[in-house]
C-alpha cells in the first residue's frame, strides 16, 4: 500500500527528430587573430558566411579600437594578410569562406609593398601574396654556393 501512494513521474514521449534538427546550428563563430608584434589575440564574432576579408576587417577595426600597441601604420584592410600561423608562407584567399578553414585561430600581418625585382619588373599584388615563391629563390640561390664548393675542392 505504502509504494502506491508515491508520485511517480510522468512519462516523458520522446519526439524524434531528424540530425538536422537535433543539434543548432552555428550561426555565430569565435576567431582568434593574432596581429604582428601584437601581445595577444584579438577575439572576433563573425558570421558563417563571413570571408577572410571580412574577419581581416574586423580584426584590423577591433584592434584600432581597443587602441592596442603597436600601433599600426595603416587601418586599412587590404594592406594586411592572414596566415593560418606566424610560421606558415601562404597567405588565405580573401574570398575563402572562413567556415571553410578549419581553424579559428589565426595570424595577421602587414604585405609587403611591391618589391622590384632583378629583371626590373615590379611584383603585382596577386605575386606578393605568396612568399613560398620568395622562400624558392632564396633556396635556388643556395645552389649556386654548392657548385661554388664542389669547384674549391
Amino acid at each position: 500500500m505504502e509504494a502506491s501512494k508515491h508520485l511517480q513521474r510522468p512519462r516523458k514521449v520522446l519526439v524524434r527528430c531528424s540530425a538536422a534538427e537535433e543539434r543548432p546550428r552555428l550561426t555565430k563563430l569565435l576567431f582568434n587573430v593574432t596581429i604582428q608584434g601584437s601581445v595577444g589575440p584579438v577575439q572576433v564574432i563573425m558570421t558563417r558566411d563571413s570571408t577572410v576579408g571580412d574577419l581581416i576587417a574586423t580584426a584590423v577595426r577591433q584592434y584600432v579600437k581597443e587602441g592596442r600597441p603597436p600601433m599600426l601604420p595603416t587601418a586599412v584592410p587590404s594592406g594586411f594578410n592572414l596566415h593560418y600561423s606566424q610560421f606558415s608562407l601562404e597567405s588565405l584567399g580573401m574570398d575563402e569562406k572562413v567556415m571553410s578553414l578549419g581553424s579559428r585561430n589565426f595570424f595577421l600581418c602587414r604585405r609587403k609593398p611591391p618589391v622590384p625585382e632583378t629583371d626590373g619588373s615590379v611584383m603585382t599584388s596577386s605575386s606578393a601574396s605568396s612568399c613560398s615563391k620568395e622562400a624558392e629563390k632564396s633556396v635556388n640561390a643556395g645552389i649556386n654556393w654548392l657548385k661554388f664548393m664542389d669547384f674549391s675542392l
